[in-house]
């Protein structure tokens, strides 16, 4: 059985993703924020409904929003929540664009919801319940050589500056197949086993708290590009289905 918090989280992306559809492809009117990135009143008026269901049933909980900013911080369990993951794709009307939220408790992710309102999915995890899409079950592939696995990239600009932009060059090289699939759509391809590695820079948590909860729950591994634990500053991400990380890693590394 799902958790209280899981539940409620749930709840909240169902009812989110029902008010999103309401401004998708309507001409809402976009914003730029002081970091140069576009906002909208669907961002907004998500966040909140989403922070008044989950502060409704948990009234001691943190919450650290993208649009909203930080709110009791110190708290044990604190809520990360990315209204629309992709605003510019729900911008430009393509469906890319999704509802993230984590529950963080004590530093460690343990459960994780990502909507995809336009896209017809919702996958969901909690830590040691297995991960979930459109209610079935689902697992990572069991792809265990670089030479056959199937390998999305994302955001990539920070690496196209260093000797890593060679290095993932070599990689791209060494595998079965690439493909640029981006945002929430290659985490529930990994975790569903359609894919076998993703590589990203220029993230930030609330883009991946929630996805990482499902990969790993889904048996994959999701660090950071340094292999390193995800943490409220991470920036980049490597995911797999945990076979192929410590090759990806290092073909990576310095």
């Amino acid at each position: 059985m799902p958790s209280k918090e899981l539940s409620a989280a749930i709840e909240a992306a169902q009812a989110a993703a029902q008010l999103i559809r309401s401004f998708y492809q309507k001409g809402v009117a976009v914003r730029t924020k002081a970091d140069a990135s576009p906002v909208t009143e669907a961002d907004e008026c998500a966040e909140e409904l989403i922070r008044a269901t989950l502060s409704r049933r948990f009234p001691g909980y943190g919450f650290y929003g993208e649009e909203g900013g930080q709110h009791s911080m110190q708290a044990e369990s604190v809520w990360l929540v990315d209204p629309i993951d992709g605003t510019k794709s729900f911008v430009r009307e393509t469906p890319f664009f999704s509802t993230q939220i984590a529950l963080m408790r004590a530093g460690e992710l343990v459960l994780g919801v990502s909507s995809a309102p336009a896209y017809g999915e919702i996958a969901w995890a909690e830590r040691g319940g297995g991960a979930h899409l459109n209610d079935k079950a689902v697992r990572v592939s069991a792809i265990a050589q670089l030479s056959h696995a199937h390998v999305s990239t994302g955001n990539l600009k920070t690496l196209t500056t260093g000797s890593q932009w060679a290095r993932l060059g070599a990689l791209i090289r060494a595998v079965s197949r690439t493909r640029g699939y981006g945002d929430f759509v290659h985490y529930h391809l990994l975790a569903r086993g359609a894919l076998d590695v993703v590589i990203e820079s220029d993230v930030n948590i609330l883009d991946i708290a929630a996805v990482a909860v499902i990969v790993r729950e889904a048996g994959g591994t999701f660090t950071d590009l340094a292999g390193g634990e995800l943490n409220l500053r991470t920036t980049s991400v490597l995911a797999s289905n945990g076979l192929l990380h410590a090759n990806a890693l290092s073909a990576l590394s310095p």
